[in-house]
């Protein structure tokens, strides 16, 4: 995978990155674009970006999670980052989640905004036993191969506060009309309430924009030297 690495100081690395992952067919130039990384540098946060070209083929011929995991995340933690967030956007969102999944223990936490969390019928099967966390997952072998029948056992313990503890904080922010909100409001059931977020409007940057920088004023990211945090906005 091609990266773009944006340093918070000039002159050394900062301890802590922020991997952003496009959705498909999304550029990732076009975080900065809409002021992704913008939003970082205001805040002064003494974080590293890099920016990602994660891009929709390592889904289709399924090769994400290895070249993320072998092009991105392993050289960085070899590199000498403590702290690795992962901030994906759509089925950049669910990247990231399905990385964790797979391959756990490398990143701090997870920011998905409007990811794609699978299909609509495992949605819907959920949604009729009462919610993530009063669904039991099938047991048996599953019906297809498909990763979404995975995903959702693996979402369902941030319902549960001692496994939870375990897992990477997760943040989600999506538009309430947004297409896959009806999956977005069945992992929200089952996370704080502090780390949910939402905002009117649909699937597009301008929510995204909106959400990022109102869970960026409360992710537990830590500042320049010299610098203090500022009040939240209400």
């Amino acid at each position: 995978m091609d990266t773009h690495l944006q340093m918070a100081c000039a002159t050394q690395r900062a301890d802590t990155l922020l991997v952003f992952l496009p959705g498909a067919f999304l550029k990732p130039e076009e975080f900065e674009r809409e002021g992704f990384v913008r939003a970082v540098r205001e805040r002064e946060l003494a974080a590293d970006v890099m920016l990602v070209d994660a891009n929709v083929s390592y889904y289709y011929d399924q090769t994400f999670i290895e070249r993320l995991h072998t092009d991105v995340l392993a050289p960085a933690q070899r590199g000498g980052y403590r702290s690795i967030w992962l901030v994906g956007i759509s089925i950049g969102g669910f990247g990231a989640l399905t990385h964790e999944l797979k391959r756990p223990g490398l990143v701090a936490g997870i920011v998905a905004l409007a990811p794609y969390l699978g299909r609509r019928p495992v949605g819907a099967e959920i949604t009729k036993a009462g919610g993530l966390r009063t669904w039991k997952a099938p047991e048996g072998p599953p019906p297809d191969d498909e990763v979404d029948r995975k995903l959702w056992p693996w979402l369902q313990q941030y319902a549960d506060a001692p496994r939870s503890a375990a897992l990477p904080p997760l943040y989600l922010g999506y538009g309430l009309s947004d297409r896959f909100a009806s999956n977005h409001r069945l992992l929200a059931e089952a996370l704080p309430e502090e780390r949910v977020f939402t905002t009117e409007g649909g699937h597009d940057w301008p929510q995204w924009s909106k959400l990022w920088r109102r869970m960026l004023d409360v992710l537990p990211l830590p500042l320049l030297a010299g610098q203090h945090a500022l009040p939240v906005a209400a």
